[in-house]
C-alpha cells in the first residue's frame, strides 16, 4: 500500500525536463525522491564517484595501521627507525590515492 497520497503533476518545456534529468542524474536519484527532497528544503549535492567509497576505505585502513604503530611506539616510549619509515610510506600512499582520486 502507498504511504504517499498525494500526485502531483507539473508541465515542463523540452529544456526545464533536460535540465531536471541532468540534476537528477548527479544526485544518484530518481525524479520522485529528488523533487521530494528539494520541497523538503534539503539539500543536494552531486552523488560522489563510485572511487571515492574505496578511496575512503583505503584511508581508513591506513590510519588504522598508523595509530598500530603510533600505539605501539607510545608503550615503549620511543619509536624505531623502521615503524617511522613505515607511517611516513603510509602518509605518502595516501597522498598518491586522494591525487589518483581527483
Amino acid at each position: 500500500m502507498r504511504t504517499r497520497s498525494r500526485h502531483v503533476s507539473v508541465w515542463m518545456t523540452d529544456e526545464e525536463y533536460k535540465h531536471l534529468k541532468k540534476q537528477v542524474a548527479l544526485a544518484g536519484l530518481g525524479i520522485d525522491p529528488f523533487i521530494r527532497n528539494l520541497v523538503q528544503g534539503i539539500s543536494l549535492r552531486p552523488k560522489p564517484p563510485e572511487t571515492y567509497a574505496a578511496l575512503l576505505r583505503e584511508l581508513s585502513a591506513i590510519g588504522n595501521n598508523i595509530n598500530q604503530l603510533t600505539h605501539q611506539a607510545n608503550a615503549r616510549g620511543e619509536a624505531v627507525r623502521e615503524e617511522i619509515q613505515e607511517a611516513a610510506r603510509l602518509v605518502r600512499q595516501v597522498a598518491r590515492l586522494v591525487k589518483r582520486s581527483l
